[in-house]
């Protein structure tokens, strides 16, 4: 991408490409939530917490919560900051911290959406997520030239629709890259 404006890669997926080892980011789809010349700070959209629940997060935080908030999955955003919660999420958008992503998607980090979320009166499509990935000035650009990423615009459908282990390969599929053959091809001259 030769535009090196700051919103070059926000409201954009990264689909790690199979030759990214990083156990962090190996076959991940992560959504750019914002994107200056200082860095970028995306979620990983397909990594679940193999143990915590919405019940561990909400009565670590003190939270009443509704029962079937109890077994809403935590994802894994990303390696930094994984203390702190982030929520990715549709419409409506005015909680305190809400940020928006897209005209149809943001990602808000605030008590107020949280205590919603855990009532089952919070937004209809959500993902919790504990951490972020974040890149520093030009690292972003520098991966993606080195072929660590494909980009790609959000779909979120993706995020809020698809069944975790699937997202990597439809959001290659959705960009006309068939994942078998990056698969097969990676690594090879």
């Amino acid at each position: 991408m030769e535009n090196n404006s700051p919103d070059t890669f926000k409201g954009q997926f990264l689909m790690a490409m199979p030759s990214l080892l990083d156990q962090n980011f190996y076959q991940t789809v992560t959504c750019i939530c914002e994107y200056a010349p200082a860095g970028a700070l995306g979620i990983v959209v397909n990594r679940v917490h193999p143990v915590l629940s919405g019940k561990d997060i909400f009565n670590e935080l003190k939270m009443e919560f509704a029962s079937n908030a109890e077994s809403i999955p935590i994802h894994i955003g990303g390696p930094v900051h994984m203390g702190e919660i982030f929520v990715l999420h549709g419409p409506p958008f005015g909680w305190e911290g809400c940020r928006m992503i897209t005209p149809r998607l943001a990602v808000s980090n605030t008590k107020d959406i949280l205590d919603s979320v855990a009532m089952d009166r919070g937004p209809k499509s959500f993902i919790i997520a504990l951490g972020c990935a974040g890149w520093g000035a030009g690292q972003l650009e520098s991966e993606i030239k080195e072929d660590a990423w494909l980009t790609s615009p959000i779909f979120e459908e993706i995020i809020f629709d698809m069944p975790i282990e699937i997202r990597w390969k439809e959001s290659l599929k959705k960009i006309g890259v068939d994942p078998a053959l990056l698969l097969n091809t990676s690594g090879h001259a």
